[in-house]
């Protein structure tokens, strides 16, 4: 009882994530008073908008009002509209299809064929699932599996945290690291005038490795939690309503559940073949989770008043998160607002100038993660400061490769914990894991995957990667 005292009150340190990015909103607002107000020029090309390098001025100052912090806070909501209705339309989906049974069926009748005795074994493979989902489907359009690893985590008699950490890590390392990440990678080499996603061999090696520290770490806290149940983070989170209710041998798959499966994967699988050869994108995915959702009521028997119970009753869970990916957000609006994020980059992105080889390409990490907490988008980074980046690292004989290795490796790493980033919060919502836990459990991870990352780009940096031989 004791150490649970300590626990909490160590947690309550940590400001409600709602609070904690209000903070962060007010304190851009009073950096526009302490930063001058700056910008680059910016050129479109391949319809891509960036900075031109070299035409950073700055201008008069702009800023940010009482009024105008806290208008920016829906413009954060109407910017990110998108994300917002995503995670309401994959809420909607896993309500309705844990409201007929189906998910618990399916769990339960995977971990029965599987075996409780192999749970450390289903933990590996589906940090690497969900690592995979990140890689080559990306952030967003994860967001609706998430739910799946927490029942599946209770299931094997782990928590929401492991589901979390699973789910949630999993995605993230992967889509952060991703060699073929299109936000990131992509636009970075057409920046760069390079080929498209070259050198994906040496980030493959990377995001595996990292995916594999990852599930080191998920099955330490899984082993840890099996022997004392008191050393959970998850001790107080309800999921009365995501565990098994039957003795594990009495599962399996009825017809409809089969059915309701079957028309998930096809809509999964629908929604890829869009994402990759018809350049979807969040509407379009929100669109199949509807559909997903109304097609399975529909082999549920359920009427369309039954429908629409279910859907706005999984609602309620979400509505938190949507309201943290708005004001996530509004962060980047009151630095534009203020017409300071050009300064930051540029300020930042000087110091490279002056500094060694190696530790210029580390500095650039470390330059990018500030950056990323104040514009939580990849591309709109990208955009911003690799125009800067290329020249100067080409000038200390850094390559393209490795700058844009060290642009992705700050800019994804940083996503795991970043509270501006909507998409995280959205996921944390659906698994119920406060993000003050959720720091105290990834981020000793995180660390160690920094470590590993700064080891590669040492060596990128070693061996002249992309450079000429």
């Amino acid at each position: 009882m004791q150490n649970e005292k300590k626990r909490k009150k160590w947690l309550d340190r940590i400001p409600h994530p709602l609070a904690l990015l209000f903070y962060i909103v007010v304190a851009a607002a009073i950096l526009t008073y302490i930063i001058p107000a700056g910008s680059y020029e910016r050129e479109t090309v391949n319809d891509t908008t960036r900075t031109i390098p070299g035409s950073f001025e700055y201008i008069e100052n702009s800023p940010v009002g009482i009024m105008d912090l806290f208008t920016a806070i829906p413009e954060g909501f109407q910017e990110m509209s998108d994300i917002v209705f995503v995670t309401f339309a994959a809420a909607m989906m896993f309500g309705l299809l844990e409201k007929t049974g189906m998910l618990e069926n399916t769990v339960g009748t995977f971990v029965r064929k599987v075996g409780i005795k192999r749970r450390f074994l289903v933990d590996v493979i589906m940090t690497f699932v969900y690592g995979f989902f990140g890689i080559f489907i990306g952030l967003e359009n994860n967001i609706a599996l998430v739910p799946i690893a927490v029942l599946l985590s209770v299931a094997i008699g782990g928590d929401a945290m492991l589901g979390a950490g699973i789910a949630i890590g999993g995605v993230l390392v992967g889509f952060g690291l991703s060699p073929f990440n299109p936000y990131t990678v992509g636009v970075g080499h057409r920046i760069a005038e390079m080929q498209l996603f070259s050198g994906w061999l040496f980030r493959s090696i990377l995001v595996v490795v990292t995916l594999s520290v990852l599930a080191y770490f998920n099955v330490r806290y899984f082993k840890k939690i099996l022997r004392n149940r008191d050393k959970s983070l998850a001790y107080d989170i309800d999921t009365s309503d995501m565990t098994l209710s039957k003795p594990l041998g009495s599962y399996h798959m009825r017809k409809k559940d089969i059915a309701m499966l079957l028309v998930f994967i096809a809509g999964i699988i629908v929604m890829l073949f869009g994402i990759f050869t018809q350049g979807w994108y969040i509407n379009e995915v929100a669109a199949i989770y509807l559909m997903i959702g109304i097609v399975c009521g529909i082999i549920a028997r359920m009427n369309a008043s039954q429908i629409a119970h279910v859907f706005a009753k999984a609602l309620e869970p979400s509505a938190l998160a949507a309201i943290l990916i708005g004001v996530a957000m509004a962060t980047q609006v009151v630095m534009n607002h203020g017409n300071i994020s050009d300064t930051v980059a540029h300020g930042l992105v000087s110091v490279l100038e002056h500094l060694p080889t190696t530790l210029a390409a580390v500095f650039m990490t470390i330059s990018q993660s500030i950056i990323n907490i104040l514009i939580p988008s990849g591309s709109g980074q990208a955009a911003v400061t690799l125009p800067i980046m290329v020249p100067v690292g080409d000038m200390l004989d850094i390559t393209r490769q490795t700058t844009i290795l060290a642009f992705q490796i700050g800019d994804g790493l940083t996503n795991i914990f970043s509270p501006t980033l909507g998409g995280l919060m959205a996921m944390l919502g659906l698994c119920r894991v406060p993000y003050g836990r959720w720091i105290r459990y990834i981020f000793p991870f995180v660390m160690t995957a920094i470590c590993i990352s700064w080891v590669a780009l040492i060596i990128s940096v070693l061996i002249n990667w992309g450079g000429p031989i």
